[in-house]
This record gives C-alpha cells, structure tokens and sequence, in this order.
C-alpha cells in the first residue's frame, strides 16, 4: 500500500547542518494539499507531514483546500508569507492551470519557489466494470454509438486526469460529459458507485480497486507500461502520440529563505536515494525524482510549455 511505502520517507532523515536553519522550525508548519481528502496527493502529504514532524520536532498540520481545479490551495500558498511555514504539496495540475485558467489570482514562476519534484506516477483510464468494453478502442466506439454519450469524472477541472480525457475525446471523436470532483478519492468512488462510465486515475490510487474487481482498467497513460499493472497496455499502442504522467511537486511562497527551502529539500531527497524507500515506491507505481530546487524549476517550466500545447490541441476547457 501507498501508505506502508511511504511510511520510510523521512524516517532515518539527519539534522540539517547549515547554520541559518538551524532554528527552523519553530512553530507548526501548514502542508496544504489543494484536494480533497483521500485522494494520491492527500494520503502521500500526510504521510509526508508525518515524517516532516518526526524530523525537524514540530506538528505538521496537512490542510486540503480541494476546488477551483487545485487553483484555491495553491493561492493560498502563493499570498503566504515567505518564512517557510506554508507549503503547497500539489501535482502537475499545477502547469496544466497555467494555460487552462490564465486568470488566476496568482502567477506560478513568480509566486512560487520549488523545493523539489517529489514523485512520477502514471495514469490509467479506468471504466465502470458494467461496461462491455475492455480496450480503449472499444470504449471510443461505444461512447461514439451510446445515445447522450457517456459520463467520465475527473479530480477538478484543469487536473490532468481531466485534460487525460479531454485529449482522448479529441482522438476518439467519443460524446461524453464531464463531471468533475475535488480530488482523486471522490472520483473513485464516483465510478465505482456508477455516477460516472470512466475517468482517468493515479497507478497508485488504483491498483487497489483494480485488484479487487471494483474498476477495470483498460490503458496507461505513460510511454511504457506501468511495474505494478504490467498487463495493462499503454494509451499510445491504440492512439500514438497519448502520453501524460502525473507527478508530485513541493513549492513555497517565492522569498523564503534559501536556507529553509535547503532543508526542506535535503530532509526529502535524502530519504528518497535510499534503496528501500526506492524500491518500495517502484511497487506502487510511483517513480521516486526527489530533485533539486533548480531541477524542479527547470522541469515545471518544461511541463508548463507541454501542457499549454496539449490543451490547444484537445480543447480543453475549465469549466
């Protein structure tokens, strides 16, 4: 389970030597997951709240500010003040708003300093095992010929699982409506309850309801297939050119000190390297990256670039 992985993060984490951070913290730091409880972003903060708690000798209060497709928790972060106290733990939803909701109250390279990409995981297109569809060609042809199409969640509006069918709609010709949730734990239980036909869902969040019968998974949405769901093949076999991950990033207030985000990076990435936690992540699906502040700045304005081709390619559209 993602929970029993995530359990060593930070675990064995040493004290940070440089001086100007030695002092921090000092009072409770807030973690603030921009969705709803229970989804893949959520229970991974919360472990890593855990840890961070255990390590630097203060409580970590995760706070989920699900809506505005990830858009409210980031802001909050974004207009915080800079003293390393408020994080965003997020994912790439993050570059995805950029383009698909331009006029939000705040600006991501000028607001936001990264402290490292965490975390790369796939997404699968998972269906209602009612369906009688079990390829992705078969759901295109079905959503094509039901009368009113058919209904597909997504975690919010701008999230990649929604741009994910946003782009299969555009290569499918598929009629289908979306209906979005505040994150990827809701969206679950949508499709397994049958709200929704499909949506598009975090490897690690899924495998579960997988294994268990509860959703039928029918593609990845990552170049290769993903370790845990080798099985499953990819997007790309049945429509070339389909590739999204979705991946897990940290940032604060631009203007904290370079000393905070320091520690906050080194307590992470040296949990990240060891063999056991790495291994242990590769089970679950998730890539460990743990990058540096630089890395993860380079790498999100990358993903920035990508996604605003993609959203002009499928239409996408915030509702």
């Amino acid at each position: 389970m993602l929970i029993a992985c995530a359990l060593f993060l930070f675990g064995n984490a040493t004290a940070f030597s440089a001086a100007p951070a030695e002092t921090y913290p000092q009072r409770p730091i807030r973690l603030v997951v921009p969705f709803s409880a229970s989804g893949g972003s959520d229970l991974v903060a919360r472990v890593l709240g855990q840890k961070f708690a255990e390590a630097m000798g203060q409580p970590v209060i995760v706070d989920n500010r699900p809506g505005g497709g990830g858009t409210i928790g980031v802001e909050i972060v974004a207009h915080a003040p800079a003293d390393g106290y408020t994080v965003v733990f997020t994912t790439a939803t993050l570059a995805v708003n950029v383009s698909l909701r331009p006029k939000a109250p705040f600006n991501v390279l000028r607001d936001l300093a990264p402290v490292s990409h965490v975390l790369s995981v796939p997404l699968v297109l998972l269906v209602q095992p009612s369906l009688p569809v079990r390829t992705v060609n078969e759901l295109a042809a079905y959503a094509r010929a039901k009368s009113g199409g058919l209904n597909y969640a997504s975690n919010g509006a701008g999230s990649t699982s929604h741009l994910a069918a946003e782009l299969f709609r555009n290569l499918s010709g598929a009629q289908m409506t979306h209906i979005p949730y505040k994150g990827g734990g809701d969206s679950m239980t949508a499709l397994m309850a049958n709200e929704v036909q499909f949506e598009f869902n975090t490897v690690v969040s899924a495998q579960p309801q997988v294994r268990a019968g509860k959703v039928r998974a029918l593609a990845v949405t990552t170049s290769r297939p993903s370790r845990v769901l080798p099985e499953v093949p990819t997007m790309a076999a049945s429509m070339p050119g389909f590739e999204i991950d979705n991946w897990y990033g940290m940032l604060v207030p631009v203007g904290t000190p370079p000393a905070v985000i320091a520690r906050l990076n080194a307590e992470l990435v040296r949990a990240l390297k060891r063999p056991q936690v790495n291994d242990l992540l590769l089970r679950e699906g998730a890539e460990p990256v743990g990058s540096t502040p630089a890395q993860f700045d380079a790498f999100l304005k990358s993903e920035i670039a990508k996604y605003a081709a993609l959203i002009k390619q499928s239409g996408a559209k915030a509702e």
